[in-house]
């Protein structure tokens, strides 16, 4: 009788170089039910060759992480991708969201300074919250107000369950379905139908404006102003803008506006 003295072999798990400092590492963090996923600044690698520099050794980090045995979060967790800098491409994120989902997670919101990574996070579907990269070094509370981000354009739709946050105006070619959101500290341009949620001014600013071809929205908010829209339809759609004026939001046709009905900033 013979027996197989051949060892068994045992799958590891490739170890994270011990060089790559806490900034440069991926990392999990759990907060208010949710699943942030953090990736490190593309800026602090500027200049320099380190193991945190492309997205190949981020990937191998993400999968460590996700194939660790210690796991503290529940199946099903919402993420979100706090993804700052790093330039990320529709491709990069569905490959993301596929290994959370093999791990009983789900992708939902990205958050990133970058607006390449913003549009391929809402074309694939994401919600999305661009922030500004730009924080001063020295803060000064008597200094003026940080003028917009420059605009976000988008060619999708928003669908149900999604929100695109904008430090400044978006412009999409495309609708808003029901259950969506768009949320701009600018003006919001729809070149198509709003059938959900729209939020201009949201940094306070109410002489902030909303277009659309169609105007259907559940909701539409300018600062602290808010409406609704009427329970019966129009007989007929034209293109119509959102404004506030003293008596609160009024609509009117595109035809029929100018940018001088606009209240005063002093208001």
């Amino acid at each position: 009788m013979t027996s197989d003295s051949s060892p068994t072999t045992v799958p590891t798990v490739p170890e994270i170089p011990r060089e790559i400092s806490r900034h440069q590492q991926v990392r999990f963090k759990s907060k208010d039910g949710k699943l942030l996923l953090l990736l490190p600044p593309e800026s602090e690698n500027t200049g320099t060759q380190t193991p945190a520099s492309n997205w190949q050794e981020i990937w191998q980090q993400i999968k460590v992480r996700l194939n660790a045995g210690e796991r503290f979060w529940q199946p099903s967790t919402e993420v979100h991708l706090i993804a700052g800098d790093r330039l990320l491409d529709v491709r990069q994120l569905q490959a993301l969201a596929d290994a959370l989902g093999e791990a009983q997670l789900q992708l939902t919101r990205v958050h990133t300074s970058r607006r390449q990574t913003a549009v391929a996070a809402a074309t694939a579907g994401y919600s999305v919250e661009q922030i500004s990269s730009q924080t001063p070094l020295q803060p000064n509370p008597e200094a003026p107000a940080q003028a917009f981000a420059d605009p976000l354009y988008l060619e999708t739709t928003v669908r149900s369950g999604v929100e695109i946050r904008h430090p400044g105006t978006v412009i999409l070619m495309g609708d808003v379905n029901p259950g969506g959101a768009i949320i701009a500290e600018g003006d919001i341009l729809i070149w198509g139908r709003l059938r959900g949620v729209a939020h201009a001014g949201a940094g306070g600013k109410a002489q902030c404006a909303i277009m659309a071809l169609q105007m259907e929205p559940t909701q539409i908010r300018i600062a602290d102003f808010v409406a609704r829209a009427p329970e019966k339809p129009p007989a007929q759609y034209y293109p119509e803008v959102a404004y506030v004026t003293p008596q609160g939001i009024r609509i009117t046709k595109v035809a029929d506006f100018s940018r001088n009905q606009l209240i005063s900033p002093s208001r």
